[in-house]
């Protein structure tokens, strides 16, 4: 598997995990230093999602650009 192919594919489990940070710092149950360790993980996270999102969108405007 390329890497494209490798970045999309990871896309809905990223997404997931983003959510699941999401979820844990607005629980409010996290300490401070907790909290800003999971925002590093959820920006990092967040990059990786919009390069995925990027790379999708090039590929399906190169397969609209093959018709």
């Amino acid at each position: 598997m390329n890497k494209k192919t490798t970045k999309i594919s990871n896309f809905e489990d990223d997404l997931k995990k983003l959510q699941s940070i999401l979820d844990d710092i607005e629980s409010d149950k996290l300490t401070l230093e907790d909290s800003i360790q999971k925002y590093k993980e959820g920006m990092e996270l967040s990059k990786k999602c919009q390069e995925a999102l990027d790379e999708a969108k090039q590929v399906i405007k190169l397969l609209e650009d093959e018709k």
